[in-house]
């Protein structure tokens, strides 16, 4: 690690971070993750193509270079045959994918200014009820190769239970470093019934440096969820970053759905029509700082360019623009279009105030959604 980089801590209470967006989602769209399963061997698979989508992230502005290790525990790649896939020369185990993953995502982030995290998410043997020592041994597995490959710190994700956040927390502080943690919960809370501010705090008390809410809801609800931690932590006295991850997509019908984004008939393969803009993206990162959150960041549907967006919105917060300004001009690039009527839409007020067409005349709300 670079002697010049300030560790996550240090960069949260002196500014903000701009987290890095989609992985699986976005592999998926360019043919290198099989949705459904969503696991990550193209690490080790089609590590030119993982260290693109890192790039890219660099690019926008982004100081995270996240693992690419979303389910990459033994038990998921197992669960979804991965282990044991007859159609490669040998079986991918989760070191080897991890492994390659850390090493990938600090070539990366050498590049320029950005942390490496090593990234832990659910895993099978919770929802089947082996018990918290199994379960922690799942997370010790991966968290073994984080500590031998440095990663300057933790994060958790995805997590529909606190209980099982706060046993991968628990894991992730013997690292003895700086430990984030995310739940995929709305206001409505976690699938177990403890609420957003209760969550916050049982996470924060298990140790956890930084505690907020990543993927399955759309930015405005993400946000609403925010405010409740928010409310928890400062009602019990506690101190703790936030974080803010949603989906890049306009979810608003699933309402308190607990099954998130999932539950809409166009998951996973027909979303795009549902993706917020880039107007969309600087709207959540300002709403989301004035809130206090100081990782600010996404998750399915974050392309880079949303990315971008999020880092040139807070570039006065953040002392400096992402890299490439100069080649990104923004609105004022419409004005020498030979287009008069696209040349006047070279302002802010009108991307602000544009109310974005479906582009199908038989666009409609959808008012069924699977049962929780």
């Amino acid at each position: 690690m670079q002697a010049s980089k300030k560790n996550l801590l240090e960069r949260l209470e002196s500014g903000l971070v701009i987290g890095d967006g989609s992985f699986v989602f976005t592999m998926e769209k360019r043919g290198y993750v099989a949705a459904g399963p969503f696991t990550p061997e193209a690490a080790v698979l089609y590590p030119d193509a993982v260290r693109q989508l890192h790039r890219e992230y660099l690019r926008a502005g982004s100081d995270v270079m996240q693992t690419f290790t979303f389910y990459s525990s033994d038990d998921k790649l197992q669960f979804q045959g991965v282990s044991e896939d007859k159609h490669r020369s040998h079986a991918l185990t989760s070191i080897e994918i991890n492994d390659a993953a850390c090493d990938l995502a600090r070539e990366v982030a050498n590049e320029g200014d950005a942390l490496v995290a090593g990234g832990l998410s659910p895993v099978p043997s919770y929802r089947e009820g082996k018990g918290k020592e199994f379960v922690q041994e799942e997370f010790r597995k991966q968290c073994k190769v984080f500590r031998e490959k440095d990663v300057d710190f933790l994060i958790g994700e995805f997590f529909a239970s606190v209980e099982e956040a706060e046993w991968a927390i628990e894991v992730m502080k013997e690292l003895k470093k700086p430990v984030a943690c995310t739940m995929r919960i709305c206001t409505r809370g976690d699938w177990k019934d403890v609420k957003p501010g209760d969550c916050a705090v049982r996470m924060a008390k298990a140790g956890a440096d930084v505690v907020g809410v990543n993927c399955c809801y759309e930015p405005n609800m993400c946000l609403e969820t925010m405010a409740l931690m928010k409310a928890g932590l400062d009602g019990a006295g506690l101190k703790a970053h936030l974080i803010a991850q949603p989906v890049g997509f306009h979810t608003e019908e699933i309402g308190t759905n607990l099954s998130g984004y999932a539950a809409l008939p166009d998951y996973p393969f027909a979303m795009e029509t549902r993706m917020i803009n880039r107007f969309d993206a600087q709207k959540f990162a300002r709403k989301a700082y004035e809130l206090g959150v100081r990782y600010i960041g996404g998750c399915c549907g974050f392309e880079p360019y949303h990315i971008r967006a999020m880092a040139e919105e807070l570039a006065q917060e953040r002392g400096k623009n992402p890299p490439g300004a100069d080649m990104s001009p923004g609105v004022d690039g419409l004005k020498v279009s030979v287009m008069e009527y696209v040349a006047a839409r070279a302002n802010k007020e009108y991307w602000a105030n544009l109310i974005p067409a479906a582009g199908r005349k038989d666009a409609k709300n959808l008012s069924e959604l699977p049962r929780d």
